[in-house]
């Protein structure tokens, strides 16, 4: 959608098994003024022990160990990752999914938590519209994007993104802070110095 001044980057990632720490691949799409300007998909090695493919995870998303035996580790793309992401709001679909798998893969490399606010497109869709599923499909389709392959972690990031700036522009949101509001989305925060200071300006409670 034309004309609508929201930035951030939608991301969505697929696990090996359930363990948040086992991230084995991860979609990433920068959006500025409301139009997709970036995008980037990368396999991902899990850590041990967290490492297992799971057999019901692997039926989802179609990823096997042997695909990403070669792949760099989470630790490895984060530095991609800060500089693709910079200080953007994050964005995500059921975020407290993808946020977890950023922080528990984090602490399983031992390695600092990246600071993001971000929010939940979900939470957004269940404000913006009337559905008999808000799952990322029926969602996206409320927002004009359909025919997307559910579950490639790509694919998902753009249809996060896609439902986001259409329901900024239904409510005439100028940014994600406006959304939020207009939508009584609550505002998560992402890495120590991200929840501190939410929490110093909004108490504790702000956070998801």
């Amino acid at each position: 959608m034309q004309g609508v001044p929201v930035d951030f980057t939608a991301i969505d990632f697929e696990t090996a098994n359930s363990s948040g720490a086992s991230a084995c691949s991860v979609g990433l799409v920068k959006v500025r003024a409301g139009r997709v300007v970036d995008r980037a998909y990368w396999l991902l090695r899990p850590p041990f022990p967290h490492d297992e493919f799971n057999e019901w995870n692997v039926r989802i998303h179609g990823i096997t160990a042997a695909m990403v035996a070669d792949a760099p580790s989470w630790a490895e793309q984060l530095g991609a990752f800060r500089e693709f992401a910079e200080d953007d709001w994050l964005v995500a679909h059921n975020a407290g999914f993808d946020m977890g798998v950023i922080a528990k893969t984090c602490a399983a490399f031992t390695i600092e938590v990246p600071n993001h606010a971000y929010l939940c497109s979900l939470q957004v869709a269940r404000k913006t519209y009337q559905l008999e599923s808000y799952r990322l499909p029926s969602a996206a389709m409320a927002a004009g994007f359909d025919e997307f392959s559910h579950h490639n972690a790509l694919d998902d990031a753009l249809a996060c993104a896609a439902i986001v700036t259409h329901a900024a522009g239904r409510h005439d949101a100028a940014d994600l802070a406006g959304l939020a509001k207009v939508t009584a989305v609550r505002v998560g925060a992402l890495g120590p110095v991200a929840q501190r200071a939410q929490a110093a300006v909004h108490g504790p409670m702000a956070l998801q």
